[in-house]
């Protein structure tokens, strides 16, 4: 029996939940027993990345991929799976811009279901979620690091409303060079007339030059070293607006689930999480967040224990449909060359080469883990990770759901996380039937 006192909870936590199908009609036991481990949590989280929607709204001219939209009572397949924390902010929150948005707003309000991430301005974006529970109160604060260009939610005024979207998480990519190379692009910049231009631009807005040489949204600064070297860095007042909300619900609850949105890889190694995302998921837990939970690539990344608190770098898939939404607009016909007498079907072929590359054709994007933490008297006590199969090779009405993996996927999907995690002093233990678990105190 948890505590009343907020000192002890179950969290179970899943990946990007990409829904277009219902989820009660099937009942394999590895399925089953998966939704029963869901129910049994004192709070369950999933990333919603998607729309909830009968398609309202219009489609936005560039979405986060595919125009991700399911039915509104799919939101009560995901009650009826025990999930009662629903992250927002991700690259598909305005795929059917502002209708869909808050379409998607009102379907999960009339359930009375949490959610974070989105609002009709950026404080309510920021706002985090209250989930109250008998082992105490959850917050859930929701941010991306990756959306299509105005996708994030602007400030509201005294004398003008703001704009609805998403709680952003920017970033700047910086890139170090020679001073010997720097001043080959700079002579290439000034040859073609961008560095003329900008300076224009800069002098028309009243602005002062720019210190460093850009190309597009890259950033070229002189290496001390005389190396190459490229990372990123976070967008201050993205990060210190986040913060501020996480140490906010950290006074107004027991407990902090910070969730990020996060596509973007290490330089070094794409299966690794950016240099920003590792640096500000630190700061999150040093404001009061109690569990940092990422997702986003669609595919496995490292676990971190920080100061007694688990960072979760990305889960994977939990729920991947995104090859049976039912319409689509004519705006992701045209990027495979498509006309207007094509169907969704089609579609996803040409996409996917008939699943000979992309998203189909590597096991990687059909393997997760779901996890399972665990706090008494406010220490994490344990974590437990259960493998998730998606059904890698099988076809499109068969794949993207999830269920507990079973046999050499099982033992893979533990080894490629274990793989990944070793690399930031996490060590996975014995394994169980169920997966493995990970004991701190």
């Amino acid at each position: 029996m948890p505590s009343i006192e907020g000192k002890d909870i179950t969290l179970n936590l899943t990946g990007d939940s990409l829904i277009t199908r219902r989820l009660r009609p099937y009942g394999e036991p590895n399925y089953l027993r998966m939704i029963e481990r869901i129910r049994s949590a004192d709070a369950a989280f999933t990333n919603l990345e998607g729309l909830l929607t009968n398609f309202e709204g219009y489609p936005a001219a560039q979405s986060g991929g595919t125009y991700v939209v399911g039915a509104p009572e799919l939101a009560d397949d995901l009650l009826w799976a025990g999930f009662n924390l629903f992250a927002r902010a991700n690259n598909h929150s305005m795929d059917w811009m502002f209708g869909g948005l808050l379409a998607t707003d009102r379907e999960l309000n009339a359930r009375g279901m949490v959610h974070s991430g989105v609002g009709l301005n950026l404080a309510l974006a920021r706002s985090p979620g209250y989930l109250d529970t008998a082992a105490g109160r959850v917050a859930l604060v929701s941010t991306s690091s990756t959306f299509p260009a105005g996708g994030h939610a602007g400030k509201q005024r005294a004398d003008l409303p703001g704009r609805p979207g998403l709680n952003p998480l920017r970033f700047k990519t910086r890139y170090a060079v020679p001073r010997e190379a720097l001043a080959q692009l700079e002579a290439v910049s000034r040859s073609l007339g961008l560095q003329a231009q900008k300076e224009r631009l800069a002098k028309m807005r009243g602005q002062c030059p720019e210190k460093h040489l850009s190309l597009g949204n890259m950033e070229f600064l002189v290496s001390e070293d005389d190396s190459y070297r490229t990372w990123t860095e976070v967008d201050p007042s993205d990060e210190q607006g986040n913060l501020r909300a996480i140490a906010e619900a950290s006074r107004q609850a027991d407990w902090v689930i910070y969730s990020v949105h996060s596509h973007e890889p290490h330089p070094d190694d794409p299966r690794a999480p950016a240099d920003f995302f590792q640096s500000t998921a630190r700061k999150a837990i040093d404001a009061g967040a109690d569990v940092v939970v990422g997702h986003g690539p669609h595919h496995m990344r490292a676990i971190e224990i920080y100061q007694d608190r688990p960072i979760f770098y990305s889960l994977g898939n939990f729920i991947f449909q995104n090859e049976t939404v039912q319409w689509l607009p004519q705006d992701f016909y045209d990027n495979y060359g498509l006309d207007v007498e094509e169907t969704p079907d089609r579609a996803y072929d040409v996409r996917t080469g008939e699943d000979t590359h992309g998203f189909p054709s590597h096991p990687m994007y059909w393997q997760a883990v779901m996890a399972e933490v665990r706090f008494c008297d406010r220490a994490l006590a344990e974590i437990e990770l259960l493998p998730v199969s998606l059904g890698y090779g099988k076809r499109r009405t068969l794949r993207g759901r999830p269920v507990l993996a079973e046999g050499d996927e099982f033992e893979e999907i533990l080894d490629d996380l274990a793989l990944r995690s070793k690399p930031f002093g996490v060590e996975l233990g014995e394994r169980t039937p169920n997966g493995v678990k990970i004991t701190l105190t």
